[in-house]
């Protein structure tokens, strides 16, 4: 039998969003054997609350149907309030408009009910990582990430601020991740299956599709008539971020 990590600091604390009884029990009790610290929310009002409070929640779980709120509202409040715990969306929704609006929403990755508590798991997993990822947990080794800059795009990944030529841009949490990815891969062609692992995580079961969708969104907004294309499209393989200014000049 594996070995339950120590309560400490280090434990992961899950806030569980859901009005369903049954499901909710089940899920603890799951989860208290995996060893995270599990805090439910019946409601979308007290998840938002919980979702703010301190210490903030390592892992969110939320349900898309709640009893005042739907789960894409809470999330897109969570958002707004500056929080960036990632965020697991339980739904029945399974066509690609809906799961693009919840992923547009803020929510890193979402799973259709029915579910196992396997696949829910391994989900868990695949964000954490990638939250540890994102977070800078190696600062010694990718301090010098902390600053990305490509074409006169730049991201400073501790503020999470985006700018091309003196202009702040707004990105979704989806937007963002993958334009961190491409711009840490700059000059490199990167493979659709790479990509998708990179951002949506090597568990990630949903149609590819999605990436095509966040690619237009981010040349929507990185992108103008009066300024160098970045994103490349490399077809039967994936795409390119680079500034083409700068190799025709060389």
């Amino acid at each position: 039998m594996a070995q339950l990590p120590e309560p400490s600091d280090q434990t992961i604390r899950i806030l569980l969003v859901d009005d369903e009884v049954r499901l909710t029990e089940l899920l603890r009790l799951e989860l208290d054997v995996e060893g995270y610290d599990v805090e439910v929310a019946p409601d979308g009002a007290t998840g938002l609350i919980k979702a703010r409070s301190h210490p903030e929640p390592d892992l969110i779980v939320l349900d898309w149907n709640l009893p005042d709120f739907s789960g894409v509202d809470i999330c897109q409040r969570i958002r707004s309030s500056g929080v960036t715990t990632p965020i697991l969306m339980l739904t029945g929704h399974d066509d690609i408009a809906d799961r693009v609006k919840a992923l547009d929403a803020g929510v890193d990755d979402y799973l259709v009910k029915p579910f196992s508590i396997e696949e829910l798991m391994a989900r868990l997993r695949a964000m954490q990582r990638r939250a540890q990822g994102f977070s800078g947990s190696g600062q010694g080794k990718d301090a010098e990430l902390t600053f990305l800059a490509v074409g006169g795009l730049t991201i400073n990944t501790q503020t999470r601020d985006v700018h091309r030529s003196g202009q702040r841009i707004q990105l979704s949490v989806k937007e963002y991740e993958l334009l961190c990815f491409l711009m840490r891969g700059s000059g490199k062609v990167l493979e659709r299956t790479e990509i998708m692992k990179g951002v949506w995580g090597e568990d990630f079961y949903g149609d590819d599709n999605l990436l095509d969708v966040y690619i237009r969104y981010l040349r929507q907004k990185v992108e103008s008539k009066d300024l160098p294309s970045l994103i490349h499209t490399v077809r039967g393989v994936g795409f390119i971020l680079r500034d083409e200014s700068v190799s025709s000049g060389s």
